[in-house]
């Protein structure tokens, strides 16, 4: 997997403006205009915004005359979800072994509690 560009994509993913941008845009395309409408910031500042997740490449930008809509690009945040699935599963063991020490525990009673 590719250190720089799962830097990147949590680097991006790390801005609530940001998160909210791939969130509207999950929906669909969508216009830096449209974009912009739900916050309170300049459209440059959007663009901005835009800027980080396209260089993370989250988002593309294609062109419809004079529309340039912006679209959702899933593969780095697949990415990013099965490098944090070997973390789930170290927990999900984690916490199976810590069920089977309650159970040990409760089986035992104060058996367990005298030693």
């Amino acid at each position: 997997m590719d250190t720089d560009a799962l830097d990147a994509t949590f680097s991006a993913l790390a801005d609530p403006t940001r998160r909210a941008i791939l969130a509207r845009l999950a929906a669909g395309e969508a216009t830096v205009t449209e974009l912009a409408a739900p916050f309170a910031m300049s459209q440059p500042a959007i663009s901005k915004h835009l800027r980080v997740l396209e260089r993370a490449g989250l988002v593309t930008r294609g062109r419809d005359a004079q529309r340039r809509p912006c679209r959702l690009a899933a593969e780095p945040l697949r990415e990013a979800t099965a490098w944090l699935a070997d973390y789930r599963d170290y927990w999900a063991e984690s916490y199976q072994r810590l069920d089977a020490l309650l159970d040990d525990l409760q089986r035992g009673g104060t058996e367990s509690r005298a030693r």
